[in-house]
């Protein structure tokens, strides 16, 4: 029997198929297109967009990568998305206006604020039924569940507090009074601290989780920015636990604060209105959303640069990756 050899074209379109198929990928949903877009973490190019319900913001993944949660605000549905295909599989009844969620460390119970009713809801995300509903604050956004999966954490923004819910009793234990418009809370990898975000107030709380308490607040300046502008949203906390990054919303930078002394160490310039971010899967780059620039920043984690922006969709909001 006689074997062809490839055409070198063919080769090389193989081989580009092979490592498409092995790159980790970024997604990033686009609140006013109504899509998600696919980055190649190794190219940097966008390869895929994909149409999904109305305004998603929120995104995360199931504990074995192989779903995507999103939140679609205007369609009042958290959908389901095998990422094996890229297919809606299912919509989970969220309650209304869902933003932002939370995964349990049990991979199935989801907790989702529903901003215009002043509710957590939690679902079961393997029989879709709804477990319980809890009265939190009003316009509850920001939502974290700890690493022993024993705290789910709400934000209210009118309400200006952090909302404590026991994920045994599904009842509100406890608040935490921060600044103004709290937006995001994420745990420290040991889960003894909680980082609060606080948009209008200008400010980030450290919490102390064994107690509930404040433990620092940290301030923001930028030479040549007006205070106003300086409005803190994500948080994100270095694998290694050196630094936590700040997105300043339409101050346009993160800020770089270290974890030890609580000062900021630089301020990165991104693209315009910097909502929320996600690190690469091998931690070297960590990737921010500017929702009016319509692009993703990409930063260089040892060196601290901002290397590149990358076009998606208009008014990215959410991101995560997958290796």
């Amino acid at each position: 029997m006689k074997f062809r050899a490839l055409a070198p074209s063919l080769i090389a379109a193989a081989l580009t198929v092979s490592s498409y198929a092995q790159a980790g990928l970024a997604y990033i949903s686009n609140e006013k297109d109504d899509t998600l877009s696919v980055l190649d973490l190794n190219t940097w190019q966008v390869i895929d967009t994909i149409d999904v319900g109305e305004r998603p913001r929120g995104i995360i993944l199931s504990k074995d990568g192989s779903k995507l949660y999103i939140c679609a605000s205007d369609s009042d549905t958290v959908q389901v998305m095998d990422l094996a295909t890229r297919k809606i599989i299912a919509n989970l009844p969220s309650g209304a206006d869902p933003e932002q969620f939370s995964l349990h460390p049990d991979d199935r119970k989801l907790y989702i604020s529903n901003e215009d009713d002043a509710l957590v809801t939690v679902v079961d995300t393997q029989t879709h039924e709804v477990l319980a509903q809890i009265e939190v604050g009003v316009e509850p956004e920001g939502m974290a569940v700890s690493p022993d999966g024993k705290w789910a954490v709400n934000t209210s923004e009118t309400t200006n507090m952090l909302h404590w819910i026991d994920t045994e009793t599904h009842e509100l234990v406890d608040n935490t009074l921060v600044d103004q418009r709290p937006r995001h809370v994420e745990f420290r990898e040991d889960g003894q601290l909680l980082w609060a975000s606080s948009e209008i107030g200008g400010t980030v709380s450290v919490v102390d989780v064994p107690s509930r308490q404040i433990i620092k607040k940290l301030n923001f300046e930028i030479k040549g920015i007006h205070p106003d502008k300086i409005q803190p949203v994500g948080v994100k906390l270095s694998a290694d636990g050196k630094y936590a990054f700040v997105a300043l919303g339409p101050a346009n930078h993160v800020a770089v604060v270290d974890t030890k002394s609580y000062e900021v160490v630089d301020y990165l310039l991104v693209g315009r209105r910097v909502w929320h971010m996600e690190f690469t899967p091998d931690n070297q780059y960590l990737l921010t959303t500017n929702g009016i620039s319509g692009d993703v920043s990409v930063i260089n984690v040892a060196d601290l640069k901002v290397e590149r922006s990358i076009k998606v969709g208009r008014y990215p909001w959410g991101v995560v990756t997958t290796p």
